[in-house]
């Protein structure tokens, strides 16, 4: 079984946000597509538009071009270009563009699904330990990196998507800029 698995472009798939404000490009849910319990995705967010309400869901979101402000019933948060924000799905914040048009990964979680999502500049190497039931997902968001794994090597670059299915050490290097998703069996 090969450690790497890149998602083929035709699995993406662009949906409406729930409250038609935006557009969101699905990169994989699971176990079931269509009765998720985990969702990774992309979000377009190119004007002030309120997010959906989703009861349920713990969200994870990271702003990938520019920072917004994102604006809860009683406060704001700053998100700052990749940093990680949490929040319950359930308080639907109104988001502000502040530096222009931006993407959003989102790591979506329910039904009792862990993960963690981690967005970071990539100069020369990370490694990642091995995490026993645990699936990773990477997203190449700019630059190239050298995925390694056993006797086992990926070459990605910009924009690709690609499962993690390592189950030794793995070591990431390159440059450029990537987000991690860690997903929990």
């Amino acid at each position: 079984m090969s450690a790497f698995h890149r998602v083929p472009a035709e699995t993406l798939h662009a949906e409406p946000w729930a409250n038609g404000a935006g557009t969101t490009m699905v990169l994989a849910s699971g176990p079931d597509p269509k009765a998720w319990r985990w969702r990774l995705s992309i979000a377009r967010i190119e004007q002030d538009a309120a997010f959906s309400a989703l009861p349920g869901v713990q969200r994870q979101f990271a702003a990938l071009d520019a920072s917004i402000v994102l604006a809860f019933a009683g406060n704001e948060r700053q998100a700052l270009r990749l940093a990680v924000i949490r929040f319950d799905g359930a308080d639907a914040p109104q988001a502000r563009l502040t530096d222009g048009p931006t993407r959003a990964f989102n790591l979506m979680l329910r039904d009792g699904a862990e993960g963690e999502l981690i967005a970071r500049p990539l100069n020369g190497a990370m490694v990642l330990p091995p995490s026993a039931g645990a699936h990773w997902f990477l997203y190449m968001l700019a630059g190239q990196a050298e995925l390694r794994s056993g006797g086992e090597s990926l070459q990605v670059v910009q924009d690709d998507p690609v499962w993690i299915e390592a189950a030794g050490t793995l070591r990431i290097e390159g440059g450029g800029e990537v987000v991690l998703a860690r997903i929990e069996d």
